[in-house]
C-alpha cells in the first residue's frame, strides 16, 4: 500500500497540471508524451501487480450538454475505453433507483436541489466485491463544480480502508472541480488523488484527442508498453 502511495504522489504534480492547466492535456501528450502506445497492451506500474483494479462510474443517457440526446453518457464511454487500456479486473455502473430525467433542464432541476439539501439518493444496486479490489477508477460526469449526489452515496455505502481511489470525470471543460479532494472525507480509509477530466464532446466525437488526454494520464499514475 505506502509503495502504491508513492507512486501516486510522485505523479501528483503531473496529473494537476494535465488536468488544471489552460494547456490541454492533448498538447501535452503531443509535445511530451508521445513514448506511451495505446495500441499497444498497457502495463501496469510495478507498485499495482498483484492489486485488484475496479472501474467505477456514474453517467446519464438522455440529453446532454453540447452533445444532444445520447443513448450512453460520456463517462460511461471513458470508462468502457479507460477499462480496457488499464485491463481492469471489473466495471461496475453506478445507478439510481430514480433515474435522472432524460429533458436536459428537468435533470438540472433535480440535480440542483439534490445538490443544494446535500442529498443521497438510493443506489439501485450494490457491487458485493469490493473487500477484493485494492485500487478503484472512479468516473462521474462533473455537475455544477461538484460531484454528483449518487457519488457520494457510493462513497459512503462501502469501507475503503487500504484503498487507493483514482477520480475520472467528463465535463464542458478538461479541468477537474477541485471536490474530489474531498474523497477521502467520504470514503472512509482511502487515498484519493487529483485525476483526469476531458470534456465530454471530446470523448464522443474525437477518439484521438481522448487517447492523448489518457496517454499522459495513465504515463504519469506510471503505466507502460
Amino acid at each position: 500500500m505506502k509503495k502504491i502511495l508513492a507512486v501516486l504522489l510522485a505523479a501528483l504534480l503531473l496529473l494537476t497540471l494535465g488536468c488544471g492547466s489552460k494547456n490541454t492535456a492533448a498538447d501535452d501528450a503531443e509535445e511530451d508524451h508521445a513514448a506511451l502506445d495505446l495500441s499497444q497492451p498497457l502495463k501496469p506500474p510495478a507498485s499495482f501487480e498483484g492489486k485488484r483494479v475496479l472501474v467505477a462510474f456514474f453517467s446519464r443517457a438522455g440529453e446532454n450538454h453540447e452533445v444532444g440526446y445520447v443513448e450512453k453518457g460520456n463517462t460511461a464511454l471513458l470508462a468502457e475505453q479507460l477499462a480496457e487500456l488499464i485491463h481492469a479486473d471489473a466495471t461496475f455502473e453506478i445507478q439510481t433507483v430514480i433515474p435522472y430525467p432524460i429533458d436536459l433542464k428537468e435533470m438540472t432541476e433535480v440535480a440542483k436541489e439534490e445538490q443544494s439539501k446535500q442529498a443521497r439518493p438510493l443506489l439501485a444496486s450494490k457491487f458485493d466485491d469490493m473487500a477484493q479490489y485494492d485500487i478503484i477508477f472512479l468516473g462521474y460526469p462533473i455537475w455544477y463544480q461538484d460531484l454528483p449526489m449518487p457519488i457520494y452515496t457510493f462513497l459512503e455505502s462501502y469501507d475503503f480502508a487500504d484503498k487507493v481511489i483514482i477520480p475520472f470525470s467528463t465535463g464542458s471543460g478538461n479541468a477537474m472541480s477541485g471536490k474530489e479532494a474531498d474523497i477521502p472525507n467520504y470514503a472512509k480509509g482511502a487515498a484519493a488523488f487529483p485525476g483526469m477530466c476531458i470534456r465530454g464532446k471530446t470523448v464522443r466525437d474525437n477518439a484521438t484527442e481522448t487517447n492523448k488526454h489518457i496517454a499522459v494520464w495513465l504515463e504519469g499514475l506510471g503505466y507502460h508498453n
